[in-house]
């Protein structure tokens, strides 16, 4: 599938970098996809082939946000949401994998994770425009109907099934799995080009080189906190920050705890660096923030090569830095 004509940018220039020093030229390719700002940068290939990479690249991004999409009527995930309560439902090994991936995180974190969360989204979003908290009330009777216990699955037959209402979004999985299968269209069609892939505040590194992860100050955009510094990998962050909403003078995250209904306490921002994704069983940065700060370090303590900055409430942050990571975290200095 080719992307669709909405390129925000579509450029092949020699850009130049903050210290002012010329950079190779890179083929740039931009997009809107999942509310987020989506690009692909290939550096060192001609426009050609620039271009054939950026497109195989976005238009299998544009495929994964059609087919799992939340909102899309016609996507898989709407058809099951509307059958499957009392019905088994069909769906193709794509749809089943993913499904899966997610009740996996859904008993990982004890059910801080859970992609049935659908019936909270309405009553922040009105607490987000009202700024008014929401009822205690609404909140239990929404989180009465939710519950990722509630999803059946027959893998042998490829059937879905809900035993309750409950309504499904596998949204906080997509941009990572985007990744995935990007890296893999990436090894067959640019070797030996450095790529730069984005998808919101994500950021995909294919070949070695100095590359950087700027952290954003959480209270203000205009500032870098800090920055990860690697040869290649993957880096992917989970801001409460980004979209926070203020209700009755005090903010809140946009990352919901599903298991108490009300948004993450004492959190900015978590940002965490994997050296690669070799398939779609990575762990998103979603997943890892609802457990918590030191659950997240000591999971991925186990992780070869993970490194990862966790910025709390306040704007203080904590460093964690597996033995094997190749990245290095850097405070901008004004911070020290």
């Amino acid at each position: 599938m080719k992307p669709s004509a909405s390129y925000l940018a579509l450029s092949f220039a020699a850009l130049l970098c903050a210290c002012g020093q010329k950079e190779e030229p890179a083929y740039t390719q931009s997009v809107f996809l999942m509310n987020v700002p989506a690009q692909v940068k290939v550096y060192g290939a001609g426009e050609a082939q620039g271009k054939q990479i950026a497109d195989a690249v976005l238009g299998e991004w544009e495929r994964i946000s059609s087919e799992f999409s939340f909102s899309d009527k016609y996507s898989q995930t709407s058809v099951v949401n509307k059958k499957a309560y009392g019905e088994w439902v069909k769906v193709d090994e794509e749809f089943l994998r993913l499904l899966q991936l997610s009740l996996d995180y859904y008993r990982l974190t004890g059910g801080a994770f859970d992609i049935t969360f659908a019936p909270l989204w309405p009553i922040w979003k009105e607490a987000a425009s009202t700024r008014k908290m929401p009822a205690k009330e609404d909140i239990s009777k929404a989180l009465a109907n939710m519950g990722s216990g509630h999803i059946q699955v027959d893998h042998q037959r490829k059937l879905v099934r809900f035993s309750r209402p409950v309504q499904i979004n596998m949204g906080g999985i997509l941009r990572g799995y985007c990744f995935a299968r990007a890296a893999r269209i990436l090894k067959d069609m640019a070797p030996g080009y450095p790529v730069e892939l984005r998808l919101g505040s994500n950021m995909l590194a294919f070949g070695k080189r100095a590359w950087r992860y700027d952290i954003k100050d959480p209270f203000d955009d205009d500032k870098v906190f800090g920055s990860l510094n690697f040869e290649d990998g993957v880096v992917m962050s989970s801001s409460g920050r980004e979209h926070f909403v203020q209700i009755e003078g005090k903010l809140y995250s946009h990352i919901l705890d599903i298991k108490t209904g009300y948004p993450l306490e004492n959190f900015s921002n978590l940002v965490v660096y994997f050296p690669k994704i070799e398939d779609e069983s990575f762990l998103s940065s979603s997943v890892l923030a609802v457990m918590g700060r030191e659950n997240t370090f000591s999971l991925l303590s186990k992780l070869k090569g993970t490194s990862a900055v966790w910025i709390d409430g306040a704007g203080k942050e904590a460093v964690f830095s597996n033995e094997a990571s190749r990245a290095r975290w850097e405070k901008a200095r004004r911070f020290f």
